[in-house]
Order: structure tokens, then C-alpha cells, then sequence
């Protein structure tokens, strides 16, 4: 079937119930790659803060989410993450700032259903009810016609098990049910908690392609995980909170820093002259055990310079930061340890839960 340009295969195996087993292969049809059909709409926080009691969970918070990209919304549990997306659903009201939509709040917008879909909780259907009823009473309620609900069911995998009853689906097929509600209006913003959960490999990976298609379609996605190797390969920017606050956004190519090469021989001081009289400035590695860093992508270079010199290497590699080093390198300085780890002071409680009524038009 074809769906927007993107169209979904499946083999389901004899017998195979639980659709994270299912093999998905993608393919774009005529057209998938064109333009957006639609203006983009922006995700914008500016200064948004929210207290429960004497806990700030989220703190002046600003960052923005743009048309056309996936965004990562990093950060350890207890961060705000959940918290910031229920301000941004008009879930929770902010105690100072904004969180809008478009330039809206969620409130505000005229057609909620078509401009934002998200996916907080892979548990939020009626245990007796089948998937397939699931999203046809959402759609009944607004207006969107049955055959829109078969579409989506057949797009995330789950036609079959999606008329037997939810209590009984794995995480897997709660995430797909739940992805296929969040697109039920075809909406322009995607806001989505933990997508991956419960996914396996082959589901995961149809869910980055999935993404990234929707993206190239002018979608504005905004996914929050602690699945960093995969939010890795999937995303174009991150922004990444520790106790409510901002540590880092951007492009997630600029936030990995200058390329570096690692490099060690026996006699370093060599090593350091071979490379300066090509220049080429070198450091002392900072993990204690030994070797030069190099500021240059050029790790060829770095070798012929050595061997140019009459320097035996003993190791050459390139030193590629990744988003998990970069995540624990931000996040785990002392200012930014999560306040709600160990015992909280005296007098002070948990927080209030946030609510967790929805407008019909969120999921």
C-alpha cells in the first residue's frame, strides 16, 4: 500500500502474532521525495519552567524544533523531558514561559488532531478493546474516515493483531498501535516519548527510515529517547537538558567537536617533531595510558608524517565522539546530577503526578 509517497511491505511469518517479528522492507513511490505539501510548522520553548511544590523539573528552558528535521530530546530520567512534552501538549501548565506550536499554544490551535500527533504512553488503550476499535472511536470523534485507520494499521505492521484485544499485545505492537494514533489526522508535528521501546532491530530500523521519511516530507519531529546509538543514526539535531536545563543543542555534527586522531609510539618526542615539521600540533592523550591527539581529520596524514620522520607507530586510529560520550560528558558533571537521585531533603515530598487527562485531538 502506498501512504504519502511511502509505501510499506510485509511478510508476515506462519502464524507470527507479535508484528515485531514482522520483516518490513521500504520503498518510496512516485513523487515521496517532493516538497511538503504544507507550510512547516516550528516547535519553539522559550523560558519555560515548571515547579511541582519546592522541585523545579523544568528551568528557563529555551530551544526550538524546526520543519523538515528529527530532533533527539536527550536527557537522564528525571531530566524534564516528559515533563517539557506535556507543556508543549497543554497537559501540564507552565509556571513561567512558553511552549507553542506554530506560534500556538496547544489550546490554541485550530486543528489540533492535523497539526500535532504524539505518542507519550504505549499503554493508553482499553485492555478490552481491539487495536483497529482503538483508533476508530479516536477517528469517529473526529471525522476521519475508517479506511484512514486500516491505512495506518497496515503502514505500522499490525493489520491482523490489531482486531484482537490490546490487554494482550506485546510492547512492540503497543508502540506500532501507538505510532498509528499519533499519524491518525496526517499531522505536520510529531511528538514522540520512547518510540523504540519494546521495537526489535528490524522494527527499530523501519522506525528510523519511517522518521527520516516523514522529515523529508517538512514534518517537524521531536523524539525523545535514552536509546543514544540509535537516536545516533536517526536524528539532525539534539537537544540535550540535565535538572530541567539546556546543556547542549545543535546539529548533532557540531556538537561531536573538532575530528581527532589518537596516535602512539615508543619515542613521543619524535613523534611530536615529526608531526610539527609537517604541521601538524599534537596533545598528550588524556586517558592517562600514553599517545598524542591530533586535531585533524587527516588520519593518513598523520601516518605519513610519522613515517616520514622515521617514527614506528604502535597505534593510529581516528577518535570519533559519538552521542553517548558526548551525552555522559555534559550530563555528568556534579551540577547536573539528577536531583531526584538518593534521599530528598527533609520536608520535601514527590512531586504532584502531572496530569494525564488528553484532548482527543493529541493522540
Amino acid at each position: 500500500m502506498s501512504l504519502g509517497g511511502f509505501r510499506w511491505g510485509y511478510d508476515h511469518h506462519s502464524g507470527d502474532t507479535d508484528p515485531t517479528m514482522t520483516t518490513a522492507t521500504l520503498s518510496h513511490g512516485p513523487g515521496s521525495p517532493g516538497a511538503p505539501t504544507r507550510p512547516g510548522v516550528q516547535i519553539a520553548v522559550a523560558g519555560l519552567t515548571k515547579r511541582f511544590g519546592r522541585l523545579t523539573a523544568v528551568d528557563n528552558l529555551d530551544f526550538t524544533v524546526e520543519p523538515g528535521r528529527v530532533t533527539g530530546f536527550l536527557g537522564p530520567n528525571g531530566a524534564g523531558k516528559t515533563t517539557t512534552l506535556r507543556m508543549l501538549l497543554g497537559l501540564v501548565q507552565p509556571t513561567a514561559g512558553t511552549a507553542t506550536i506554530g506560534g500556538s499554544t496547544y489550546h490554541d490551535l485550530a486543528h489540533p488532531l492535523q497539526t500535532v500527533g504524539a505518542s507519550l504512553e504505549a499503554s493508553n488503550f482499553h485492555p478490552g478493546r481491539s487495536g483497529r476499535d482503538h483508533l476508530r472511536v479516536l477517528a469517529d470523534a473526529s471525522g476521519i474516515p475508517t479506511r484512514r485507520v486500516d491505512e495506518l494499521l497496515e503502514l505500522v505492521g499490525i493489520p491482523a493483531p490489531a482486531r484482537q484485544r490490546a490487554g494482550g499485545y506485546s510492547m512492540g505492537m503497543r508502540q506500532r498501535l501507538a505510532l498509528a494514533a499519533a499519524l491518525l489526522g496526517d499531522p505536520q508535528v510529531l511528538l514522540l516519548d520512547e518510540p523504540a521501546n519494546g521495537l526489535d532491530p528490524e522494527g527499530i530500523r523501519w522506525l528510523r527510515e519511517f522518521l527520516r521519511h516523514l522529515a523529508g516530507q517538512g514534518k517537524t519531529i521531536l523524539v525523545s529517547s535514552h536509546m543514544l546509538s540509535e537516536v545516533e543514526q536517526t536524528v539532525d539535531d539534539v537537544v540535550i537538558i540535565a535538572n530541567g536545563r539546556s546543556v547542549a543543542q545543535g546539529p548533532i555534527a557540531s556538537l561531536r567537536g573538532e575530528p581527532t586522531v589518537f596516535v602512539r609510539a615508543a619515542d613521543e618526542a619524535a613523534l611530536r617533531s615529526a608531526l610539527l615539521a609537517g604541521g601538524l600540533l599534537s596533545e598528550p592523550a588524556t586517558d592517562g595510558g600514553g599517545g598524542l591527539t591530533v586535531k585533524s581529520h587527516d588520519v593518513a596524514r598523520v601516518g605519513e608524517l610519522a613515517f616520514l620522520g622515521g617514527v614506528a607507530l604502535h597505534e593510529l586510529r581516528p577518535l570519533a565522539s559519538d552521542l553517548e560520550d558526548l551525552f555522559f560528558r555534559l550530563t555528568s558533571a556534579p551540577e547536573h546530577r539528577n536531583r531526584n537521585l538518593g534521599a530528598p531533603p527533609p520536608g520535601d515530598g514527590l512531586p504532584p503526578a502531572p496530569a494525564t487527562s488528553q484532548d482527543g485531538g493529541s493522540i
